[in-house]
């Protein structure tokens, strides 16, 4: 079934237009690369983007490096070497190139390329639990741990739909997940669901439906043909339409999404320099932060990078001194080859995890979850260079200055986007809610 929902935005515009457009296409199952994605009308969405931005757009994509688990600031970026031993840790410090600015011994590459981003020292909420704090992170809005609000980039998928004949929103290598997949689209259903790449590190990396196996003639032609049978159906509904684009351009960005040569070269990370794979680092998230550079540059719109495995209840420097030079050897490269290609000005790298870690290392020689301290990374699209935004107290447990909670992070990201955070969603059951609910734009980040 194809509906279509028409409501009005609060928010008046420049032209005098309020009219806010919502399409729902229904009934159509996921094939490939996602038949439903494919179907995502641009023209409409970007009809509802250009009615709600509030200012012209500074990012075109983003890529968001997820550290799932709670990456420990007191161990990173926000080290504390007068405190005492219980809560400094066992790392020292080095100078970074931003002056003044001490970061963890491990992080070397890193303070490499600090004066390239700003740091949030002061990332801030109140809630420890997992599942609970990732979705309040990835989507900008306080709900249950089961996922209530669409994350992130399932609504700028939705905003603002496709740039190429690739997904725009994409996981690396999969969503986050603890209990169970987190960061997922909520109420507006599989169409704006990310797609799972898999891991980019193993050796016979391949992405389903691109890289057929068996019969691989006979597999084609018949997805071939039952794509285009689908569509065949989907066209019969909506002729004489006047919201949907013509039946020949559905047939032309389906059949595109499975068969052109540009998807298939987007994935092929082993087209890349060995020296640069090398640089990245020659495991999940390295690879994972090379692809998501890749994707970048075929305009996909939105890449999570899930780079999990930083929940140390327990010998946290133990976990430490293998995760640390992994982080900072795949990060380090991101920025850098980002920057020396050009692709930096327009592309918004975000780097967080859902909270930060208690001050106080436990009886186990790990640190807890802490939701009221956290830092984060912020680079490209504007984003100032060489800053350092908030502070925390002597012992890293609170912020003292400038805090910058999940939905601040949303706001910001939507707002460099282009996309008006106040713009309002329809539900599947005709329910109207706010992409946020509260929030602010971040100017200080912003140059």
């Amino acid at each position: 079934m194809l509906d279509f929902y028409l409501g009005r935005d609060k928010r008046s515009f420049c032209s005098g237009t309020t009219r806010r457009d919502f399409m729902r296409v229904g009934g159509l199952g996921m094939l490939g690369l996602g038949l439903a994605d494919i179907l995502k009308l641009e023209a409409c969405a970007q009809e509802a983007h250009i009615q709600g931005t509030p200012s012209a757009p500074r990012a075109k994509s983003v890529i968001l490096v997820f550290l799932g688990g709670g990456l420990s600031h007191h161990d990173t970026f926000d080290m504390k070497p007068g405190a005492p031993a219980e809560i400094r840790g066992k790392y020292g410090s080095i100078p970074t190139k931003i002056p003044g600015l001490s970061i963890c011994e491990l992080l070397p590459k890193m303070a490499d390329v600090m004066d390239r981003l700003t740091l949030v020292r002061s990332g801030a909420h109140h809630n420890d639990h997992h599942e609970t704090a990732t979705n309040w992170v990835l989507s900008g809005r306080f709900g249950s741990p089961f996922g209530d609000f669409p994350a992130i980039g399932a609504v700028v998928s939705q905003q603002l739909g496709f740039r190429g004949v690739l997904p725009p929103y994409m996981a690396i290598p999969k969503n986050p997940s603890f209990t169970w997949e987190l960061g997922k689209s909520a109420f507006l259903g599989g169409r704006y669901e990310s797609f799972a790449t898999g891991d980019p590190n193993n050796q016979n990396f391949q992405v389903r439906d691109l890289s057929p196996a068996g019969n691989a003639a006979g597999t084609r032609l018949e997805r071939r043909e039952s794509l285009l049978a689908a569509v065949d159906s989907l066209q019969r509904q909506v002729e004489g339409n006047d919201q949907i684009a013509t039946y020949d351009e559905f047939r032309r960005r389906a059949a595109n999404m499975v068969l052109t040569p540009e998807a298939k070269k987007a994935f092929d990370i082993k087209s890349e320099d060995e020296t640069l794979r090398d640089r990245y680092g020659r495991n999940t998230f390295g690879q994972s932060c090379l692809l998501a550079r890749r994707l970048i540059e075929h305009n996909i719109r939105f890449a999570t990078v899930n780079y999990g495995g930083w929940d140390h209840h327990g010998k946290i420097f133990e976990n430490l001194d293998n995760k640390l030079p992994e982080f900072d050897r795949g990060f380090s490269a991101l920025i850098e080859d980002l920057d020396q290609r050009g692709l930096l000005k327009d592309t918004l790298v975000v780097c967080m995890g859902e909270f930060g870690r208690t001050p106080k290392i436990n009886k186990d020689a790990g640190r807890d979850h802490w939701g009221p301290a956290a830092s984060l990374l912020f680079a490209g699209a504007g984003i100032a260079r060489g800053k350092i935004i908030g502070q925390t107290d002597r012992t890293g447990s609170q912020v003292l200055e400038q805090p910058i909670a999940p939905a601040d992070v949303a706001h910001t990201i939507l707002t460099a986007l282009g996309i008006n955070p106040d713009i309002e969603l329809t539900t599947p059951d005709g329910r109207i809610i706010p992409i946020l609910d509260k929030g602010e734009f971040v100017r200080e980040l912003f140059v």
